[in-house]
Formats: structure tokens, sequence, C-alpha cells
């Protein structure tokens, strides 16, 4: 990974090999999104100007069939950056010797949480459901900028009552 990305992401997610791993994936995941989007609009592209919507934005003339070469193009570099992050993460699970018992597959009927993979503990939020390792961090930072907040707090009001003390001890001359 690059200085810059190692900059803006988590540091958990560079912990360790398997994070950064877990993290490379992550961004597949990303990829994949991307490569869905482009090849809707690449489709768009090779459609018939005549049948663009008024709300479709599709250039017209040379530069549709300009613009259908970069987007074909960024799919394949995409495609070709998720084919090697993949094989990179089988050659990973390969090297730490998992055996195929622990990767096992989610029961039928699986919903991953929205915002993440799950902990292995039983919390549940209010409505029942287990929370993602997202949420778990967006608590975490809320309760650590409560604390931070009540602390702030705190010492100005010892502040305030030191200031008002001596101003009484001042008038009392």
């Amino acid at each position: 990974m690059s200085q810059s990305l190692d900059n803006k992401i988590d540091p958990i997610w560079t912990s360790s090999r398997t994070a950064r791993q877990i993290f490379a994936l992550g961004e597949v995941e990303k990829d994949i999104t991307r490569l869905l989007s482009l090849a809707a609009s690449s489709v768009a592209l090779l459609t018939l100007p005549q049948t663009d919507g008024p709300d479709d934005g599709l250039p017209q003339g040379e530069e549709r069939s300009e613009q259908f070469v970069l987007e074909v193009s960024e799919y394949f570099e995409r495609l070709d950056s998720v084919h090697v992050a993949i094989r990179s993460s089988l050659a990973h699970i390969r090297q730490s010797r998992i055996a195929p018992s622990a990767i096992t597959a989610p029961p039928p009927g699986f919903v991953p949480p929205s915002l993440g993979v799950g902990l292995p503990s039983g919390d549940t939020d209010s409505n029942g459901e287990s929370r993602g390792l997202q949420e778990e961090r967006v608590e975490r930072d809320a309760w650590v900028g409560i604390l931070s907040a009540l602390t702030r707090l705190k010492a100005a009001r010892e502040r305030e009552m030191v200031e008002s003390q001596a101003s009484d001890s001042m008038d009392v001359r």
C-alpha cells in the first residue's frame, strides 16, 4: 500500500497482513461496484442516440465513441485489478494454511449487517439485530466523545469555582 493511502485508512487495517488482506477485499468490493456501473454506462453508450432519455446526459457523435472507449478501458483495468486482488487473497489463505473447514458459508437466508462485518459477540441493538464492526466503532467513538466533553465541562466548572472562590476572598478584604 502506498504511504498516502496508509494515512487515510484506519490503523486497524494496517496492523497485520490479514487485516491488510481484509481491507484489500473491501476495496475489491468497491471495484466490483464500479465495474457494474461502468458496464451499465458502456451499454448505454452502445444504444442508438435516438433512444437516449432527456436526462441521460450521454454524449453525441464522436464523443460518444470516445467515451465508450474510455469507459471500457477503465472497466478492463478494474477487472484486472479485481482479478489480481482476489488471487492475492487466495494465495494469502493458502500461505496461512487456513483449513477449508474454518471457512464456512453463512446459513441460508443470512443477511449481513448493513455497515460491515458482524462481531462474534451476541450483542444486539434495540431492534434485536446484531451490529456490525462499523456500528460498534461509531458507538465507541460516540462514547469517547461524550467522555471528552464531560471531562472538559468538569474542568471548566472547577476553574469557575476556583475563580469564584478567589474573587469572593478578594471581596472579603
